[in-house]
């Protein structure tokens, strides 16, 4: 492939010609979506550390759907050979913020039915939905967003794109929060179920895209010594909140858990 689509920022690549986003698609790289896109083509395809065998035919693919009267030749393909799962081992810290995104899609998974259970209330429950602004604010947020931007993120240009999303995803989750909150005081439901909604599916995205591109990609970028630096300030921000805060918000899911999936399975 020229350097020329290599070097062409992805969403100008997509909006001049949508086959490519298809294409993307296809692989599991999510740029259709992507509010920002100016990563270069082979910035996208690089961080999701294809195969050989599979990134060749993933370019071939996009420089056919861009110049498809191109006379290209097709990458050869062993079709004896079946793809494997790529299994990820993370670095000791990195391990520890995907164990953290377990606990919270707990949460996310219960969401339609706390927001099926407002909706059919006669009043909103105000201590259940702050019990959850709570947890999403003091667990997902302060206790594990604060580790992304305030410790990994640093170990990369934070500048770059990925992050860049990464940080937008951050403010636009707390927006979605900040909207429950105003209908919670309003007893507005609508809004509540709105947004709480909203977060479920950014965040269910969201950390889809760090536990299986940016995680490994910031991975295998670090020395040695990073990885057990980041270690070491992990653990020193763990350490800074104590044992109690992450026990107390596992015990509300827990207690939550307990109150809806009793509820669904009736």
């Amino acid at each position: 492939m020229d350097d020329n689509i290599r070097s062409r920022e992805i969403k100008e690549t997509i909006d001049k010609y949508p086959e490519v986003g298809r294409i993307l698609d296809e692989y599991g790289i999510g740029c259709v979506p992507c509010s920002v896109g100016s990563c270069f083509l082979s910035e996208v395809v690089g961080i999701h550390n294809l195969d050989p065998q599979t990134e060749a035919t993933l370019m071939y693919r996009i420089e056919k759907a861009i110049y498809p009267d191109r006379d290209i030749p097709e990458p050869k393909v062993d079709m004896t050979r079946k793809p494997t799962q790529k299994k990820i081992n993370y670095s000791p810290a990195v391990k520890n913020l995907v164990e953290e995104h377990v606990l919270i899609k707990r949460l996310l998974a219960m969401i339609p039915s706390i927001t099926d259970y407002v909706e059919t209330s006669a009043e909103v429950d105000k201590d259940l939905i702050m019990g959850c602004v709570d947890f999403i604010r003091g667990y997902a947020d302060k206790f594990h967003h604060m580790k992304e931007e305030d410790i990994l993120f640093k170990y990369v240009d934070e500048q770059g794109e990925i992050i860049q999303v990464m940080y937008k995803d951050h403010e636009t989750g707390r927006n979605h929060i900040r909207q429950v909150v105003e209908g919670t005081e309003s007893g507005n439901k609508a809004q509540i179920k709105e947004h709480l909604l909203g977060y479920r599916e950014l965040l269910t995205q969201h950390i889809k895209k760090e536990d299986e591109i940016l995680y490994p990609w910031i991975d295998r970028q670090l020395t040695d010594t990073q990885v057990g630096e980041l270690f070491q300030k992990c653990s020193a921000a763990d350490a800074s909140v104590g044992e109690e805060l992450p026990r107390r918000y596992e015990k509300f899911i827990i207690d939550l858990e307990r109150k809806f999936l009793k509820e669904v399975s009736k």
